[in-house]
């Protein structure tokens, strides 16, 4: 890397630019480096004899006419010696010949530092999926083999540089001409690449062919002849009368030594090389080759059986995405936006991805040209300029575009979502819906506030949408909600939910570290409310978060007046938080007014998509208000991705139960983990669920027979186990007193034979043992009638 602390103040050197050398070795004008009076490079080589051997390891090609190896499609290997080259001013020529050996030019090479921020390893791999997808691989093609054999930019996207007005368009049958003036202001404009095969850039770079074409320019293939023959890639203007492409190219040059992340195209260089037509020195950045597919390509590929285009796996599509956004949070970071994020700009290279064309790159406070695309640009970008929400927006839309088939994305509906009732995947995935609706909110305030946040929702929606393919849950720990602090009805009663319990039995938000009570917050221990309200009136510093915690104490006293007066002057002071939204959710739903609570906590699932909390408190609203199809829902999506909410679990139960579900409201309570301290309580659950409410004219010989089981593997007390027993034979006997439809010759309860005689004893027994374990006299007096009813008649 050549030494640039010499040249800070210096004066730039070329022709017209009165700028000076800064602290990095570039010019504060033209962005270029200092001039030097001459360059080492490549001798000529000899032109290679056709026919002969490449001369490569392990390469058996030959050299063809056009002096390239016929296999590996490099030039032969030979030794070249360096020469100094003149000024290219004194030395290009616009009509200089193009030989079919490399030429020599007098280009100029700007070595680039590198900046090791530590944001991540450069040799990062295999990420691609977050460890919750396998995404194929795709594997890197023969870069010679994607050098286009006629590079050409097609008429329908020639536009002028300074007007956007059509040009080089067909005429009367007559093809337009790639070069030319546009005919509305005058401008001239080129669409010809200005490198051929074998051209020598900045004496290292051996150009193989044109690539692609796009927005910001041609690119082309290059071969680096100085470092190993690595593929590279040079990067040019489309239009050589483009100011403000020339500009973007030289702004792209100096965001190298900020840029620096395993999923960003690396730059390596930014060199000169004269046109050949008017020995004006251009601009090239030479970059790193990345082969493999572009998500574009990728796309494009996947097809319905009649032909039109098939979006991609919405959980490929998001692991795309979650491999990008840290990406963008580096250049964010940094204070660069990068502007035109597309399927077309981001490639997957074996099992990693990579954001290529850094052109549209720039600082966040610049006023310089925008470049972006439409379809996936914010709508303010033409007012506001851009911005890290913007860029955010791009994603949001990529994702759309990725996953949907909405006809109109590119013009009528370039600001717009399908719906639900259109897109079946919306209807199938809310949380991945509301998410898209969030991270392209026409407010960018509405927006999410970083990358990081964003890709930690859009994880959460991930996880999600796997649980719900294939039934496995796929538990995280939340960075913005703790656990549920308790289960309502543990042991699955026969009382209505209570609004009150189950608001405060929700997931509490997280205190903010940044609080200035946080660490007194987090030492305050679950105490009495009362106690509690003590202890944060003796608080030093007022506080957000104390607030909340107070509002919370009155809360759990049920003083609803004092609670909801201090929530209103702390949403007063702190509008828009959403911690405050919550807040008056919980305050609505401890209050039993179920509607406001559901609207609150809607607007929490809005914000934070990915977050099992939201959709756990609109369950518990749904079932107050008895809409028992959306409550199941949301607790089937809530315990489904994490079986640790076992209030989820339930809640899935009571409702299914309530719509006649019975062996859902089983299997919900069965899906509790035995590692949860409710496990027991669930299979109590279970037990009961079977039973309950059931006719004694039914077939219950099954169900019965479970019940036994399961409350025979219970590690319960004496009176639990009791109670249990008593329910399940008083459903056994009125069973058998109705005729036993369906049972077994050997069917046994509880270890007795399903007859009237045997079930009647082992029942007087549970109501005795329960006599003798109560200690309230009317109890007692309560169980001892029950069990001599029980007992079997005897006629002496």
């Amino acid at each position: 890397m050549a030494s640039v602390a010499s040249t800070a103040s210096a004066a730039c050197g070329r022709a017209g630019c009165d700028g000076e050398i800064d602290g990095d070795g570039y010019c504060t004008e033209c962005g270029l480096a200092r001039t030097t009076a001459a360059v080492p490079v490549p001798a000529p080589r000899a032109a290679p004899a056709v026919g002969g051997p490449c001369g490569r390891p392990d390469c058996p090609g030959e050299i063809d006419g056009d002096g390239f190896c016929t296999e590996c499609g490099l030039a032969p290997a030979t030794t070249a010696g360096t020469a100094t080259a003149p000024a290219p001013a004194s030395t290009a020529s616009a009509s200089s010949p193009r030989t079919s050996s490399p030429r020599t030019s007098s280009g100029r090479s700007v070595s680039v530092r590198g900046s090791r921020s530590g944001t991540g390893a450069s040799g990062r791999r295999g990420n691609l999926g977050a460890g919750l997808v396998t995404v194929p691989p795709v594997p890197t093609a023969d870069p010679s083999k994607a050098v286009l054999t006629d590079p050409q930019v097609p008429e329908n996207r020639r536009f002028c540089s300074r007007c956007d007005h059509p040009v080089g368009r067909e005429k009367n049958g007559v093809p337009g001409r790639p070069e030319g003036f546009c005919t509305k202001c005058g401008t001239p404009y080129s669409f010809t690449p200005k490198l051929v095969r074998g051209d020598l850039v900045g004496g290292q770079y051996e150009v193989m062919g044109c690539l692609a074409h796009g927005g910001l320019g041609w690119i082309y293939l290059a071969v680096d002849r100085r470092v190993n023959d690595r593929w590279v890639v040079l990067k040019g203007l489309l239009d050589s009368g483009d100011e403000d492409a020339l500009a973007v190219a030289i702004a792209e040059r100096r965001f190298l030594a900020e840029v620096d992340h395993p999923n960003i195209v690396r730059i390596i260089n930014f060199v000169e090389h004269p046109d050949a037509r008017t020995a004006a020195a251009d601009g090239y950045i030479v970059m790193e080759y990345v082969g493999g597919k572009s998500l574009k390509d990728i796309a494009a590929e996947r097809r319905t059986p009649d032909g039109r285009r098939a979006p991609l796996p919405v959980e490929q599509a998001v692991a795309y995405a979650l491999e990008a956004l840290p990406a963008l949070g580096h250049l964010h970071a940094r204070g660069l936006v990068y502007c035109d994020f597309k399927p077309d700009n981001v490639i997957q290279s074996d099992d990693t991805l990579k954001l290529i064309d850094l052109g549209a790159v720039r600082r966040h406070d610049d006023d310089g040209p925008i470049y972006g695309t439409v379809g996936y640009q914010a709508p303010e970008i033409a007012t506001d300029g851009p911005s890290p929400a913007s860029d955010l927006y791009t994603v949001g839309r990529t994702l759309a575009v990725l996953t949907l088939d909405f006809p109109g994305w590119t013009d009528r509906r370039r600001h717009e979502l399908p719906g639900p009732d259109e897109a079946e995947l919306l209807a199938r995935h809310e949380s991945f819906h509301r998410f898209l609706l969030r991270a392209t909110d026409p407010d960018p305030a509405r927006r999410f506030a970083s990358a990081e946040e964003m890709a930690g929702q859009l994880t959460g929606v991930l996880r999600e949408v796997l649980s719900l393919q294939d039934g496995r849950p796929r538990p995280a720990v939340s960075t913005l909600f703790g656990p549920e602090l308790r289960v309502v009805d543990p042991e699955f009663g026969e009382q209505p939910t209570d609004a009150r319990a189950a608001a405060l039995a929700l997931p509490a938000p997280l205190v903010d570290p940044a609080d200035p009570n946080a660490g007194f917050l987090s030492a305050l221990p679950a105490a009495d409310p009362a106690e509690a309200l003590t202890a944060l009136r003796a608080a030093g510093a007022d506080s957000p978060e104390l607030r909340l915690r107070v509002v919370r104490a009155y809360l759990e006293l049920a003083d609803d007046d004092t609670a909801g007066q201090a929530l209103a002057a702390l949403e007063t002071e702190h509008p828009g938080d959403w911690r405050v939204v919550w807040y008056r959710g919980l305050a609505a739903l401890a209050a039993g007014r179920a509607e406001a609570a559901a609207e609150a906590f809607d607007a929490v699932y809005d914000a934070f998509p990915g977050e099992a909390a939201p959709k756990l408190a609109l369950a518990v609203c749904a079932e107050l208000l008895d809409d028992t199809g959306r409550a199941a829902a949301h607790y089937g999506l809530v315990g489904g991705a994490d079986r640790s909410f076992v209030g989820a679990a339930f809640g899935l139960a009571r409702v299914r139960l309530r719509a006649g579900d019975r062996p859902g409201a089983v299997a919900a309570l069965e899906s509790v983990p035995e590692s949860s301290t409710h496990h027991t309580a669930a299979r109590i659950g279970a037990v009961r669920a079977r039973l309950r409410g059931r006719a004694a004219t039914e077939a219950l010989a099954a169900e019965l027979a479970d019940s036994s089981a399961q409350l025979a593997a219970l590690a319960l007390d004496a009176r639990r186990r009791a109670e249990l027993a008593a329910e399940v034979l008083e459903t056994a006997l009125d069973w058998v007193l109705a005729g036993a439809a369906g049972k077994p010759a050997t069917l046994t309860v509880l270890g007795h034979p399903a007859a009237e005689r045997e079930l009647r004893l082992a029942l007087e027994h549970s109501y005795r043992v329960l006599a003798r374990l109560t200690d309230r006299a009317e109890k007692r007096i309560e169980w001892v009638e029950r069990a001599n009813r029980a007992r079997p008649r005897t006629w002496v």
